[in-house]
């Protein structure tokens, strides 16, 4: 488990991700990106353009487990990736990523969703 990275050699542009399973979601990637169904579509994109061979996928860090058998990795996960984003800035012109939400930005998204649930059902309600 740990931080990981698709980079392409051709542009050095990348994707920084992190897993439980770091075999496991390279295999994932890479089959999503040979169907041609990648959900990031500038990576699916810049695939078809270069071809398999000029994309590295690559081991940032790894974390080691700890003794207690029902530790969750998946907050030191999330904290260990945000790390490899800051340091690395995989956005824009430099990668695939899409910066993360704040708190707040997810919370007002969450609100949001919310409200147009309960306007949509009372819409039904009056129909």
């Amino acid at each position: 488990m740990g931080v990981f990275q698709i980079r392409n050699m051709a542009n050095e542009k990348m994707f920084v991700g992190s897993a439980l399973n770091l075999p496991g979601i390279f295999n994932r990637h890479r089959l999503e990106l040979r169907m041609g169904s990648h959900k990031n579509l500038k990576l699916q994109t810049e695939w078809n353009e270069f071809g398999a061979d000029k994309f590295a996928f690559e081991i940032l860090d790894e974390l080691t487990p700890v003794s207690d058998p029902l530790h969750d990795y998946r907050e030191d996960l999330e904290q260990l990736e945000d790390l490899w984003l800051e340091k690395l800035q995989p956005y824009s012109e430099q990668g695939y990523n899409e910066p993360k939400k704040t708190k707040e930005q997810r919370l007002r998204m969450i609100a949001e969703n919310r409200l147009a649930a309960d306007r949509a059902r009372d819409e039904q309600d009056y129909e």
